[in-house]
């Protein structure tokens, strides 16, 4: 698999479209960050960690609806394998205005746009939500 962060990102946009409670992917330490940024920020419910052995995880994660609808509307991949986006933190891209987030990877982490922008750190950026 070349690129784990955007699979776990369409497992969880397929698992919406037909409207799942609960999703799984495998584990990383990338998607463990960007999981915790998405629960802090309320898109998600929440996820737990299987441990399989053999330092081989997985991921269970609980989607979150809104009166039926998808509490994540859009979620797709900006930086990809073959062509990296970084971006300084005077030109962060903002989704929808500020209605949805932008995911960095930072040297102080990885963080929603609105926190790079208080620690004034830039970054790459890995995926947007709204």
């Amino acid at each position: 698999m070349n690129d784990p962060l955007g699979d776990m990102l369409t497992r969880i946009r397929n698992a919406q479209m037909r409207r799942k409670g609960k999703v799984s992917t495998p584990g990383s330490r990338l998607r463990a960050h960007v999981l915790e940024v998405l629960a802090q920020e309320g898109y998600i419910r929440g996820y737990s960690q299987t441990d399989f052995g053999n330092g081989r995880t997985e991921f269970e994660i609980e989607l979150k609806y809104h009166e039926g609808q998808p509490v994540i509307r859009q979620i797709e991949r900006v930086s990809k394998p073959g062509r990296r986006v970084y971006s300084a933190v005077d030109a962060m891209p903002r989704v929808a205005n500020g209605l949805g987030i932008t995911i960095i990877s930072t040297p102080k982490g990885v963080m929603a746009d609105h926190s790079a922008r208080e620690q004034n750190v830039g970054g790459e950026v890995l995926c947007r939500v709204f």
